[in-house]
């Protein structure tokens, strides 16, 4: 038996707040489709021969097919011979939040909401709430059955099914324990980009989140939100045979030692939300979905809140700079960069020590400038050898160290080597960012998963890396080669909802390499990446290379967005995007492509402002610079792969 009934959410549904109890209708009430306030999106909910689905389309043009919906737990299979028990009545939810790291400061967040509540043939019970927004569908499952005492997750049984003739940008899962000193999984692969969908993956860890579709008119982002430390984080799985694609669960090794995989309560158990981001390019690229699903923000001095610039010697220097003459020097250079740390890399326990950095943190103090330091994660999970090692594993151990940083004076730490995404390492990471949140300490998680929202939780998560960033580049050639289109490919996916630590800008000599990239290029992703602290790469002997009207605009660059908007761009190509600061606007493009790309951006949006362009000179480590008038159209061509800033 098949029961669809399509029924309009009318504009008249009262606001109603985040979490409005479930107003039953009769059970006889047949699933119904559900709107966007906008109207332009639709997800119809289906129930066939006891299985639920559901289906999204667009201004009436299929987004995904009917997919599949349930969990199966141990004792309790919550995905067949289910029977509609109630729907709640459709209501509207807003909300509003501030962000000190993102794409804007203020937030409204508005969805129609409606949960579906079913049970099986033991009747044992389980919710499905769908929030549907102007940009896109989310929905989570709740079970809170008390007949089933213990709720341990088997699988979820999600799909997402493409339309035939769809594209995917998709990043491969690392399997677990591999790369260096088994360090894998850390979301460091290279995007496999307009690939068709339901194309395998190489592994059998399978895809990352966001995962990025084209089908038809229409772009897909696919990602989670609200981690709590319950459940495990999730992907792709490796098969998606004829573009159907299902939740894939982390590999057994992915565990915090001797912790759990999967989600497993005595309580209610509760899904993250599952995201899906769709629309226009420009309306998946503008979502703020990641952080409108996320958690509240915990209670965290605003004072502390503070997003910035760094100096980091490692990137270029590597380990034989952790010493106290090269940090003491890279705080000056900050300090001469009006920015706001300086980054302590591996190894300073061994190489400076505790003593010594915290004379770098009073003499860092006398320059305004706030000291962060590393800190490897691992326990047993990894072959590391850096450290400090194995400090920050239980909670007493991260209270006495964080309240030695912090009488120290050291504003951050930068947090390495996890060892993938079971439920137990999820948690680790919920009960350092407690933990830091408690001490007064921002954070920065490095060879980590993705962040999924938590920079709202959290505020104090300043950024994370996950992904294939400069490092890479300084080790092979072959990285550094596939740079330029994987660096368009970023603010599409990967930093599409989360703040990313690529460590950007590089405008001298990579040791052993030969730069792929413009040194316009390299600006542009100042601007182009977003990251609450952004670790620059550059060293002072780059720095010195460029024009009085480079280091100025670095000098000056904002740390803190309080709109954003893409311009153009095609995800492993070009992209451009603007981002404004006050009554500032910064639009800055990078050309991902081995050949010239003329634009014509229309920048009405921003008025008849006045202001310069930065871009690429007659050579690739030159730049030229000349004034500009926004209008509505402004012609740019950019250089193979090169880039541009325009202030306005």
């Amino acid at each position: 038996m098949k029961t669809t009934v399509v029924t309009a959410l009318t504009c008249a549904a009262s606001l109603a707040a985040i979490g409005t109890p479930l107003a039953a209708q009769s059970a006889a009430q047949p699933p119904a489709a559900l709107s966007s306030p906008d109207n332009h999106i639709a997800v119809t909910v289906s129930q066939t021969d006891g299985r639920l689905t559901y289906a999204i389309a667009r201004d009436g043009k299929p987004v995904l097919l009917k997919s599949e919906l349930g969990l199966q737990l141990a004792g309790a299979d919550l995905t067949d011979d289910l029977t509609l028990l109630a729907t709640s009545t459709p209501h509207a939810v807003e909300d509003h939040y501030q962000m000190a790291v993102g794409k804007r400061k203020d937030i409204t967040y508005r969805a129609n909401e409606q949960t579906w509540s079913l049970q099986n043939k033991k009747q044992q019970k389980i919710d499905i709430v769908f929030r549907v927004s102007n940009d896109g569908v989310a929905f989570r499952y709740i079970v809170a059955d008390t007949s089933l005492p213990l709720k341990k997750l088997v699988q979820e049984h999600t799909t997402f099914a493409l339309p035939g003739g769809a594209k995917a940008w998709l990043q491969p899962m690392a399997v677990a324990q591999t790369g260096w000193s088994n360090t894998n999984p850390s979301y460091e692969e290279h995007y496999q980009m307009e690939i068709a969908a339901g194309t395998k993956a190489p592994t059998e860890a399978g895809w990352v989140f966001p995962a990025l579709f084209k089908t038809g008119a229409n772009w897909v982002a696919i990602s989670e939100a609200n981690m709590d430390g319950s459940w495990q984080a999730s992907r792709l799985a490796q098969d998606s045979t004829g573009g159907i694609y299902s939740i894939g669960n982390p590999m057994a090794a992915e565990v915090y030692t001797n912790g759990g995989l999967m989600a497993e309560t005595e309580g209610t158990l509760t899904s993250p939300w599952r995201i899906i981001a769709l629309g226009p390019l420009a309306t998946v690229t503008n979502s703020t979905l990641g952080t409108d699903l996320a958690a509240p923000a915990v209670p965290f001095d605003a004072a502390r809140v503070k997003p910035g610039h760094a100096s980091w010697s490692w990137g270029i220097l590597k380990d034989d700079a952790t010493v106290y003459d090269v940090q003491k020097k890279f705080i000056d250079y900050a300090a001469d960069m009006k920015w706001d740390y300086t980054l302590i890399d591996a190894d300073w326990d061994r190489k400076i020590g505790y003593d010594k950095v915290k004379q770098l943190a009073d003499y860092a103090a006398t320059k305004n400038i706030g000291l962060l330091l590393w800190y490897n994660s691992s326990g047993d999970w990894n072959k590391t050898e850096y450290t400090p090692k194995s400090q920050l594993l239980t909670h007493a151990q991260r209270v006495k160290e964080f309240k030695r940083l912090s009488e120290m004076g050291v504003k951050g730490v930068k947090i390495d080597f996890f060892g993938g995404d079971g439920q137990s390492m999820i948690a680790y990471y919920i009960d350092i960012l407690r933990d830091a949140a408690d001490a007064g300490l921002l954070v920065n998680f490095h060879g980590a998963t993705l962040p999924r929202g938590w920079n709202r939780t959290w505020p104090n998560l300043m950024t994370m890396e996950a992904v294939r960033g400069f490092e890479f580049t300084s080790f092979e050639q072959a990285d550094e080669d596939k740079m330029p289109s994987h660096a368009a490919m970023l603010p599409f996916a990967r930093n599409l909802f989360d703040p990313m630590d690529f460590t950007p800008v590089v405008f001298g000599d990579i040791p052993k390499i030969k730069r792929a990239s413009s040194n316009g290029f390299e600006l542009a992703t100042s601007v182009l990446y977003l990251s609450g602290i952004q670790h620059f790469v550059e060293i002072p002997e780059g720095m010195a290379t460029v024009p009085d009207y480079v280091k100025t605009f670095m000098q000056n660059l904002p740390r803190s967005w309080d709109d954003s908007r893409l311009v153009d761009g095609y995800p492993g190509k070009y992209a451009v995007i603007a981002r404004r600061a006050g009554d500032t606007w910064y639009i800055a493009g990078i050309n991902g492509d081995a050949t010239d790309k003329t634009l014509t951006l229309d920048l009405s949006f921003i008025g008849n402002k006045q202001g310069v362009i930065i871009t690429d000179g007659d050579g690739t480590r030159s730049f030229s610079q000349r004034s500009i008038a926004a209008g509505k159209k402004v012609a740019v061509t950019i250089k193979p792969h090169g880039g541009f800033v325009i202030q306005l």
